[in-house]
């Protein structure tokens, strides 16, 4: 019956449909709490070993009981207290009796709120670097192995001079190497809020060591240490500045914008039939049209990646509104806009690794493309190798605009080929250097330093960047859905 229940109330499709297990359980009930009581366990080390009356029994009991929670009375303590911390700091001291008189000593309800959100934070950050360096490992071997293979470049969605397919993965990888960059950063500018007391002048810790000041920030430094943070905040309000939300969040936010970027562009190339996402032996494109290949990764990629730009908000506006040294109406917004980011952004990386891992090219679709084009692009060419023949460049150009024109004509008006260069080859003006012709238009001769740029981008910037992940660069991602 309790199972049947789930399915009678909403469930987050983040968690209950896409996100990892490692990363849905680091915003998970228990992880929260558990750290909770991690963080009252240095807090009463810390006071022990500074001198305040703490006794190993005490600490012990609480170290025995940490992951010890009876969620059920928490639930019934909050209901009747309508404060979450206090609820939990009951429970604990339910089980542990010796240990409940220095529960929670000196500290206000954020110093276990804010230090938990911020391990959350930068326990987030350490679950999508690695996946994101996959990312960018998995499309820097594709751009390498198609470093030279000639496509349309496009400019304003309309065919432009030649690229490669490899230097146009160069592109995405660029904005993912800046994210790259940029989740680093914030991830390691993160700091502890440590032990600052309800107003941040951690008055309440100067009172219990007696005016003390040496053994207060010995304490903070302590505590921020036994957190795994090497460095703590040196000014706070109530909470940590909300502008450390905006700096997290601002980077995940450009991160979907990048994938969004990258989905959008394979959907358009997977519509010309050049690239394809991998796609099921029995997978099903469409209910109606058994025929469809749809590139349904890339969008659920883009579709969430707009969820995460619009989350951004959230951190920007609670960081505006928060009134002198606090007010509580970040909580419940923080509450959603915290965890759901890092969520998402893990659900869209998870996603496009996949996708990156099996991208199919049609080289034979692409070099169709190309021809159908390249006629027109190559007509700067006929004419300097018409005035290296002897021929007036004046004279040359207006030939080929009536040749070019009259080939648009065929290929727009009429749905026919491109027949630009036949029209050039029966034309007798043209004589001299119809020979060259086929060289003139070899695809290759279009694409410039294309695959110099790709060898010297990836070599120089990619692969020094993706080293501190080479351990973990064998994960592969099935998704379930």
């Amino acid at each position: 019956m309790a199972a049947a229940d789930e399915f009678m109330k909403y469930r987050s499709p983040l968690v209950s449909r896409y996100a990892s297990k490692e990363m849905a359980y680091n915003f998970s009930d228990r992880k929260k709490f558990t750290t909770w009581r991690k963080l009252w366990i240095y807090l009463a080390k810390a006071e022990k070993a500074l001198g305040l009356p703490i006794t190993d029994v005490q600490v012990q009991e609480m170290e025995s009981h940490a992951e010890n929670i009876d969620f059920a009375m928490a639930a019934e303590e909050e209901r009747k207290l309508r404060h979450d911390v206090m609820a939990h700091v009951h429970t604990f001291a339910h089980c542990c009796p010796n240990a409940a008189p220095i529960i929670h000593l000196g500290a206000t309800s954020c110093y276990v709120g804010d230090n938990t959100d911020l391990i959350m934070l930068r326990d987030g950050f350490d679950i999508l670097l690695p996946k994101l360096a996959r990312v960018i490992d998995r499309l820097a071997n594709f751009a390498e192995k198609y470093a030279d293979l000639p496509t349309l470049g496009f400019t304003h969605y309309q065919p432009a001079q030649l690229t490669t397919v490899g230097k146009r993965t160069c592109l995405w990888l660029q904005d993912l190497a800046m994210d790259m960059r940029n989740l680093q950063r914030a991830r390691d500018d993160l700091r502890f809020r440590g032990v600052k007391g309800t107003t941040g002048t951690q008055a309440s810790f100067l009172q219990l060591f007696q005016g003390d000041h040496d053994k207060v920030e010995e304490l903070d430094r302590m505590v921020t240490e036994m957190a795994g943070f090497k460095k703590a905040y040196l000014v706070t309000g109530q909470t940590y500045s909300r502008k450390v939300d905006i700096d997290s969040l601002s980077t995940l936010a450009s991160l979907g914008a990048t994938v969004h970027k990258i989905c959008t562009d394979i959907r358009l190339l997977a519509n010309l039939k050049e690239i394809e996402e991998p796609f099921e032996k029995e997978q099903i494109g469409s209910s109606a049209m058994p025929y469809k290949r749809n590139p349904m990764r890339a969008e659920r990629c883009c579709s969430l990646a707009r969820h995460l730009l619009a989350l951004m908000s959230d951190p920007l506006q609670t960081a505006s509104v928060q009134w002198l040294e606090r007010t509580l109406d970040d909580s419940a917004n923080r509450r959603i806009s915290l965890p759901e980011s890092f969520l998402t952004a893990d659900i869209i990386l998870s996603t496009l690794q996949n996708i990156t891992e099996g991208l199919v090219v049609y080289p034979k679709v692409i070099e169709r493309h190309i021809r159908h084009e390249l006629p027109f692009m190559a007509t700067e060419n006929i004419i300097m190798a018409m005035v290296k023949a002897g021929g007036n460049r004046q004279d040359c150009h207006e030939k080929i605009r009536v040749l070019s024109q009259e080939a648009a004509a065929v290929v727009k008006q009429e749905g026919g080929d491109n027949d630009l260069l036949a029209r050039v080859k029966a034309d007798a003006y043209f004589a001299p250097i119809l020979g060259q012709l086929d060289a003139l238009l070899e695809p290759k001769t279009f694409i410039g330093r294309a695959p110099q740029q790709v060898a010297r981008f990836l070599s120089e910037e990619v692969r020094p960047l993706l080293e501190p992940y080479k351990a973990k660069m064998d994960v592969k991602i099935e998704l379930e859905l």
